[in-house]
């Protein structure tokens, strides 16, 4: 079963860009559908971005539709969220989150990347 390790939060100027890292290891991620979601203290995850399984089919949350993108990089075992335009409400802690919807259903989350927006 895979695991997922994040990388690529920080400190940003509002305005600036940042790219988010999830890479897999233990197995392959091409049929997994990855999401990223951001959570801010007392308050739920909230899906950002996700790309499904097995193909390049996206989906945003309306709040970063037109500023993120969703990625993937096969040979890299690696799905990316690019973050432009960034903006203080993006500040949040963010994590991946991979699902494979096969029988068995699986589903493994990262460990979780803070990101902050602020001059």
């Amino acid at each position: 079963q895979v695991q997922l390790v994040e990388s690529g939060g920080g400190l940003v100027q509002p305005g600036g860009s940042l790219t988010l890292s999830c890479a897999a290891s233990g197995g392959s991620f091409s049929s997994y559908t990855v999401s990223w979601y951001s959570q801010v203290p007392g308050k739920e995850r909230a899906m950002v971005a996700r790309i499904f399984g097995g193909g390049a089919n996206t989906k945003y949350a309306d709040s970063v539709k037109g500023r993120f993108t969703v990625s993937r990089d096969r040979t890299k075992n690696t799905v990316y969220l690019h973050m432009n335009s960034l903006r203080p409400e993006d500040t949040a802690v963010y994590y991946c989150n991979a699902e494979l919807w096969a029988p068995p259903y699986y589903s493994v989350w990262g460990q979780g990347t803070q990101v902050t927006v602020s001059s």
